[in-house]
């Protein structure tokens, strides 16, 4: 089962394609994908990469945890599940409306 796995403090220059590079050299690789700001499509400094298996997964963070790329030492961790960020039902909040006579 493929393991995902988060990878921060990026060089803003470093792109998909070199993110998959890197980790390759470890394993097999299903996935590698750097976060991009939505309004800019700059680089947001972090991305994930899937690896093919949890041994995949462990020998890259034991090795490439620390290790430059591109002028930066880079952080690779286990990635925490997606939290939930709720419905948004068209409420903007701000409490609620009481009325007064």
């Amino acid at each position: 089962m493929a393991k995902k796995l988060y990878v921060g403090n990026l060089s803003y220059s470093v792109t998909d394609g070199s993110l998959r590079e890197l980790f390759s050299s470890v394993g097999e690789v299903v996935s590698a994908t750097v976060i991009t700001d939505r309004m800019t499509g700059r680089s947001r400094g972090f991305g994930f990469v899937e690896m093919v298996d949890s041994t995949a997964a462990q020998q890259a963070i034991d090795q490439l945890n620390g290790r430059d790329l591109e002028g930066r030492a880079i952080k690779v961790a286990e990635a925490r599940p997606q939290r939930d960020r709720g419905s948004h039902s068209g409420s903007y909040g701000g409490g609620r409306r009481e009325r007064r006579y």
